[in-house]
């Protein structure tokens, strides 16, 4: 649904705007998999099915009849969740980025609301945001997680640009800043793909692990935190930046011009868009640490939406929410983003309700780590978040806040447009 606004936004930035809290869709809506029939057909099919309380029957019957003068047309029987709603449209309209893998997860996401809801529709708005459209530079060198939320974020208030309002935005939780703006609320996290990153080896090669790969091959990484970590504990390897989505990226390892050996990616990313059987290795937790928030789907609504908080409530997986609470409450603590190099790693035992939080904060040489765990009973998200505060603390007592300190983003842009990087910054030969 597309329509131009009769005026201009008067947005002059996102922190200005102020929601309405009003769901915005009011164009005509279809139901899926909802036939519809005459309100005779409908009455006599109703009844058979509520013989047993004529009473309620007759109250629905009234309900619907009025629907049906309003929209000229008859409404489906509602389930007791989709009666809890106030939404006469039965619509939720999901935003996402342009890209497969955010496409994908945005139906992911639709398609677990109609488990609940099965009559609302879940159209898929696709924007493409900046961080879709510079595809030429390390995300850490122009603006970091920001660059997959602002537009969305609009539309999550008014129309604007040709597009009309959204209910809900869907991320990849570990492109989601840990502090949103003010009308805005993480509603819930929906249950984890596998979390790890990935090795990816070329098509053909010999070589099935890191260990595996001969002096001075070339990684094909754009995230400083896992250079970080490759560098630690594979000072013979180097790194070339590598941009694009998960097909252009695996295009770029499988020609042999470009010079990559391998490249790391989310296992994540590479499952949701049918890609595992590229997966050579998944890099464990004595291997690599992974990004908060990774594998997690994060659903960002307008605050104090009580509509959508009741869909989130219902979406959300509580296993998931406490692990990944715990990750952004450690990384809000250390006031970091997805560019810095902190790894993390979480288990939560159902039985015993212990949560483990493991992280490390490096520098991007990879030549200091300080490294911290914790492992204590967690029942709810306040216990989850202090967790992650209790392990900043630690990383900060043995010495993460100087090594985030020192982090020089513009050295490390300069560094990787170049090409290449290793512990001496040495180029390979020939390249």
């Amino acid at each position: 649904m597309l329509s131009t606004p009769t005026q201009p936004s008067k947005l002059a930035s996102i922190h200005n705007i102020h929601s309405t809290g009003v769901i915005g869709a009011t164009t005509t809506t279809t139901t899926n998999g909802a036939a519809t029939q005459s309100q005779k057909s409908f009455t006599s099919s109703t009844e058979t099915t509520f013989n047993k309380d004529q009473q309620q029957q007759k109250q629905l019957d009234t309900d619907y009849q009025s629907t049906t003068n309003e929209k000229n047309h008859i409404k489906p029987l509602l389930n007791e969740d989709e009666l809890q709603l106030s939404l006469p449209n039965l619509q939720i309209t999901i935003g996402s980025r342009r890209s497969q893998l955010a496409v994908i997860q945005s139906e992911i996401v639709g398609e677990t609301i109609r488990q609940h809801y099965p009559n609302f529709n879940t159209p898929i708005t696709k924007v493409s945001t900046l961080g879709d459209q510079v595809q030429n530079k390390p995300l850490y060198s122009f603006g970091g997680k920001a660059l997959w939320t602002k537009e969305l974020e609009i539309l999550l208030l008014e129309s604007f640009g040709g597009f009309d309002k959204i209910d809900m935005i869907v991320h990849s939780l570990k492109d989601m800043p840990t502090v949103l703006p003010d009308e805005f609320e993480l509603g819930c996290i929906l249950e984890r793909e596998d979390p790890r990153d990935a090795l990816i080896m070329r098509l053909n090669s010999p070589y099935k692990t890191l260990s595996d790969l001969p002096d001075n091959s070339v990684v094909g990484t754009s995230s400083v935190r896992r250079s970080a970590q490759l560098l630690k504990n594979h000072p013979n390897l180097k790194f070339k930046s590598v941009r694009g989505n998960v097909n252009t990226r695996l295009a770029k390892l499988d020609d042999s011009e470009n010079g990559y050996d391998c490249l790391i990616l989310a296992s994540a990313g590479l499952i949701r868009v049918g890609l595992g059987d590229r997966i050579t290795q998944y890099l464990n937790d004595d291997e690599m640490l992974y990004a908060v928030g990774q594998g997690a789907l994060g659903v960002e609504i307008r605050k104090g939406d009580s509509n959508l908080k009741k869909i989130c409530n219902k979406i959300g997986c509580p296993i998931t929410t406490l692990r990944c609470k715990a990750e952004r409450s450690l990384l809000r603590a250390l006031e970091g983003g997805c560019s810095v190099p902190v790894g993390v790693h979480t288990e939560y035992n159902s039985k015993t309700k212990e949560l483990l939080l493991k992280s490390h904060v490096l520098n991007p040489e990879g030549t200091q780590c300080v490294e911290g765990e914790l492992i204590r009973h967690v029942n709810n998200d306040d216990e989850a978040i202090q967790l992650g505060k209790d392990v900043a603390s630690l990383l900060c007592e043995r010495g993460a806040r100087e090594i985030l300190d020192a982090v020089d983003f513009d050295k490390i842009n300069e560094i990787k447009q170049a090409g290449l990087t290793s512990g001496t910054n040495t180029p390979r030969n020939g390249d």
